[in-house]
């Protein structure tokens, strides 16, 4: 066994190697602190030729053990599918070692990162994303790393490196940056509307420590590293890719420049269609030819898309490098819903879809990390119909996942605190046509439906794709609103979401070694003025939110009681509770702190229980008047229910004002009857009066 320590912002980072998972390609265990992760990877002894991808999974095994805790179902004990957080932790580290393999190579690769301890104080996914690279790098898998990653957080102007969490909730963003010792391959990042210049400043900040930490990997591979296998990559012999060039240079040019994305999509295919039949043809005695065309195929077009922009500034759809697609927007766009916003952009259309609930509608989330409950949803749905296709409908995907908690991420700093806008609140982007950017769209249709369901946000927000096409670090082009072969052919994919006032969400991938500084300063200056314009259009149609709420929505009454008191609302066994929800219809919640939420489809029924919850906690003076109702008789007097749950007595003297003998000679039970509070003894008791409100 191998072990290795390194200073990582002011704690030890920790790496064993040799102790786990010996049969793996490449294992280690990485430790920061309390938390631990073993993080290994495989290749496949064979390749899969007939694959038109590199065949690379990443999986990030949550395990509740780690953390101390037996969760799931009474009949379920064991981890099952993985929870959305964790989908999103290892595409964090898909993204960053991806662009790092030979995109040519057929044979499956799965890094797979276990977490085996976690302190509930260091984040295990950037100890993942160190152990992947780590991992990768030691092992005999061809791969062109290291890489490295660094979570960056700022309070009162200070910059926090991997900050607790804890110090996230109170930190001014929660960007993770990940790279090589020279660039940035990928970013990830939620902001309370910052500016560009700081976001650069924690990106720069951030990289510091990634070099040092690369630096570290090198150390290790040098000393304990493998040297890499052969793999045989099949290329297509230099007569055949000329025969191929000399077929293809007829019509490709000009079919991947047609504007139109379908009439563009029907022609690639009959032209892909043609290929093939002519390399059948062409070579009937070897089969290999039908795939390595396909490969010809997408270099070619690659080349030319790049040579274009590069050389002529010439884009598939004919726009300037810095122009934005035709716009449109639309609000109230359904008219039984409690919001709804539509957002075009080219032929990119995201309908998103606001629903309003109860404090108790919150999602209750349960991981291995945290529990707790959220109150703002953003689920984005991405059906096949939307790219002209034919695909079964089984739910959201990873990629789903991940462009829904990115436009969830952009629009989250822009809510109401709970406090004053209590509900529970949902929204879900249905992706009705793609080409490009889906997820920014969705941000802006979000934020077209808050508005129109009148939930007070604090401006609206907006995004944009941007790409790039890069020769070298000097000679590149900056794309703004990415589409279709921008974004399949280009070297970059930076999504940044944000206000006026500043950048709320960021997400970047690469397909190349990474970018620098220079090159993310002109492309947020670039995205910056894009989205000045798209917000400058959104605010033509709707520029804050409706002063009502829809009438479709659910009403909500917050009342503060004495936290003493919640037991006298709930009652035993939750009888009193339940009898107001019974007859009024509404959703009650509690909270300890004595706040109570009425939920109710009509005012009417709001209100009601609401008087109701008022009344059992009410605490009745003295010279105040109730009509009560008799509950009980004694010699001495009789009771009298004046508040649900409170009783006082009638002293027989206090009955008449003649001398009476009987008790029931004026009251019986169940008489309504109209009674002034006396007085409210040492004891807590009322004695009230009958005579005093017959004198009025």
């Amino acid at each position: 066994m191998h072990q290795f320590k390194m200073d990582f912002g002011g704690r030890d980072l920790i790496v064993e190697i040799g102790k786990f998972a010996n049969q793996a390609d490449g294992a280690v265990t990485v430790r920061y602190g309390g938390t631990v992760v073993l993080v290994t990877a495989v290749m496949s002894k064979e390749a899969h030729q007939e694959m038109d991808y590199m065949p690379l999974m990443v999986d990030y095994e949550e395990k509740f053990y780690a953390a101390g805790k037996i969760k799931g179902s009474r009949f379920m004990k064991r981890e099952g599918k993985a929870p959305d957080d964790a989908v999103l932790s290892g595409r964090l580290i898909d993204r960053t070692i991806r662009p790092r393999f030979n995109q040519k190579i057929r044979n499956e690769v799965q890094v797979i990162a276990t977490i085996l301890s976690f302190d509930k104080e260091n984040d295990p996914d950037i100890l993942a994303l160190f152990g992947a690279s780590l991992a990768l790098f030691v092992s005999d898998i061809p791969w062109d790393g290291p890489v490295a990653g660094a979570r960056v957080g700022m309070i009162d102007g200070q910059w926090l490196l991997n900050p607790s969490y804890e110090n996230r909730k109170n930190s001014q963003f929660d960007i993770v940056v990940a790279g090589t010792k020279e660039k940035i391959n990928m970013l990830e990042a939620g902001a309370n509307e910052m500016p560009e210049e700081i976001i650069l400043s924690a990106i720069e900040f951030g990289h510091k420590y990634i070099q040092k930490v690369v630096e570290f990997q090198e150390q290790i591979a040098k000393e304990i590293g493998k040297p890499k296998r052969e793999i045989k990559i099949n290329e297509p012999d230099e007569k055949f890719r000329k025969d191929a060039l000399n077929f293809l240079n007829k019509d490709l040019e000009q079919f991947i420049y047609e504007k139109d994305k379908q009439k563009r999509n029907k022609n690639l295919d009959t032209l892909r269609k043609r290929f093939i039949e002519y390399t059948e043809t062409s070579y009937p005695d070897d089969k290999t030819k039908v795939h390595y065309a396909y490969t010809i195929l997408e270099e070619e077009t690659d080349r030319i898309v790049h040579k274009n922009i590069l050389e002529k500034e010439m884009r598939p759809d004919g726009r300037k490098l810095d122009e934005i697609r035709s716009l449109n927007c639309e609000a109230a766009v359904l008219p039984c819903t409690h919001g709804s916003g539509l957002f075009q952009r080219g032929e990119t259309q995201a309908l998103s879809v606001l629903t309003l609930g109860a404090p108790d509608d919150e999602i209750i989330i349960e991981t291995m990390e945290f529990d707790e409950k959220r109150r703002f949803m953003h689920h984005y749905n991405f059906p096949p119909f939307s790219v002209n296709e034919v695909k079964p409908m089984r739910g959201p995907g990873r990629r789903d996942i991940g462009h829904g908690a990115l436009a969830e991420k952009a629009i989250f700093p822009l809510l109401p605190q709970k406090e004053t806008f209590p509900y529970a609140i949902r929204v879900v982007s249905e992706i009705l046509s793609s080409n490009g950017s889906s997820s920014m769209a969705s941000v802006s249709g979000t934020s077209l439906a808050l508005m129109d369901g009148g939930v007070p946000i604090k401006r609206a927000a907006a995004g944009i794709a941007m790409g790039l096409v890069m020769e070298n670090e000097k000679k590149y082009k900056i794309l703004t609103d990415i589409q279709g072969p921008e974004d399949h052919y280009g070297d970059m994919d930076l999504k940044v979401a944000g206000t006026k006032k500043g950048v709320t969400a960021i997400q970047m991938d690469v397909k190349i070694e990474g970018v620098t500084a220079e090159i993310l300063k002109e492309s947020f200056e670039q995205a910056k003025k894009a989205r000045m314009q798209i917000l400058e259009i959104m605010d033509k149609v709707i520029s804050a939110p409706r002063e009502n709420l829809s009438p479709f929505a659910p009403r909500i009454i917050t009342i503060q009681i004495n936290p003493d008191k919640i037991r006298d609302v709930i009652g035993p066994g939750g009888k009193v509770i339940n009898a107001i929800i019974k007859e009024t219809g509404v959703d009650i919640n509690v909270e300890d702190d004595g706040l109570v939420y009425v939920t109710s489809v009509d005012q009417k029924s709001g209100e009601k229980a609401a008087e109701w919850i008022r009344n059992i906690v009410r605490e009745a003076k003295a010279g105040e008047v109730f009509s009560g109702k008799v509950t009980r008789i004694f010699p001495f007097g009789a009771m009298v229910e004046i508040l649900p749950g409170q009783e006082g007595l009638i002293h027989i003297s206090e009955l008449s004002t003649s001398r009476i003998k009987n008790v029931e000679d004026v009251v019986k039970i169940g008489d309504a009857v109209l009674v002034k509070v006396k007085e409210i003894d040492r004891q807590g008791r009322i004695n009230l009066s009958l005579k005093s409100t017959q004198k009025q």
